[in-house]
């Protein structure tokens, strides 16, 4: 079907040529694949394509933000979302203890056994030295894959040690958790647990400057998608300002976004491909650039894109 689309037109063509560029590159043996995440995506029930990508091998590392994370943890511990019930207004919402994404409901209950969770996990990490925010993802995975049955984001990153970046880890429950968990160790004479953020840009750095190859997989856009993709800045700014002693130039060849948004309304979250060859972040098709831009609703299209491409895998 997708194979078929690709040669219509409007959304039907976008759809079916990401399914050529996103097969292109997770086949590629030499590419390193980076997924990036954005949005309600795992209180959407998505969380299990992630997970299959993952288990799948078709990613090496993921960005992503703390609520997707957050959101996925629930549902990976056994807890659910509900969908929202419109004679329902947000003030009797509140008081009875849900909170609202749009047309589903995260019950408050389930933050908070969320949070209990997570503290079983501060308090058994070492305070010696800062960790970054794939490391304490690594370990909560462990404690999830060991404590929960079934499957989800964290477990098959943990399983895999694949690395999983939260780089605005502060904006999430996980980031408040951390948060009061170091109040309450302080107040207790404790040493808190220590985040340090930059870890994860040495970590990412280093794995994808040895890469020979690079491809990108979006859904959304915001911080992971611009976080991932100002490797290419960063390797050029340090061949510049070091005189050649540290970076190199890093582009992505394969790139494959899903986003709704248009980009005249200023909200595309990263910019279409065409003006990140601008800031040299992606290789021009001029240069062998392989890029495919979904404006779709990835709860739509996601699901499509990955089973099309899996059968292509023979994987299904």
């Amino acid at each position: 079907m997708l194979a078929a689309m690709s040669k219509t037109a409007f959304g039907g063509r976008g759809l079916g040529e990401a399914a050529d560029v996103l097969y292109e590159m997770v086949t590629d043996p030499r590419c390193f694949v980076v997924g990036t995440f954005s949005g309600a995506l795992t209180i959407a029930k998505q969380g299990l394509l992630l997970t299959e990508m993952i288990d799948q091998g078709m990613l090496d590392a993921v960005v992503t933000t703390g609520a997707l994370m957050c959101h996925g943890l629930i549902e990976q511990s056994g807890r659910t979302h509900f969908a929202h019930d419109r004679t329902w207004s947000d003030e009797q919402l509140y008081q009875a203890g849900y909170c609202r994404v749009y047309d589903t409901l995260e019950l408050e209950r389930n933050l908070e056994d969320l949070a209990e969770m997570v503290q079983h996990v501060l308090t058994a990490l070492p305070t010696e030295q800062p960790l970054g925010s794939h490391e304490l993802n690594w370990r909560i995975g462990d404690y999830v894959r060991a404590t929960c049955p079934g499957r989800g984001i964290l477990q098959s990153a943990a399983a895999k040690r694949i690395p999983v970046y939260i780089p605005a880890f502060t904006d999430s429950e996980l980031g408040l958790d951390v948060f009061i968990h170091n109040l309450l160790s302080v107040e207790q004479g404790r040493r808190p647990v220590a985040i340090d953020l930059l870890r994860d840009v040495a970590d990412y750095y280093a794995r994808v400057s040895q890469a020979e190859r690079l491809g990108i997989f979006t859904i959304g856009g915001g911080v992971p998608r611009n976080w991932a993709q100002q490797v290419g800045p960063l390797g050029e700014i340090l061949h510049r300002r070091t005189d050649g002693r540290h970076g190199k130039y890093i582009r992505f060849q394969y790139a494959v976004r899903i986003c709704p948004e248009p980009v005249h309304w200023g909200g595309l979250s990263g910019c279409t491909y065409s003006e990140g060859v601008s800031w040299g972040k992606l290789l021009s098709p001029k240069e062998g650039g392989r890029h495919a831009e979904v404006y779709a609703d990835a709860t739509i299209a996601w699901p499509i894109l990955l089973r099309g491409v899996l059968e292509r895998m023979g994987r299904i």
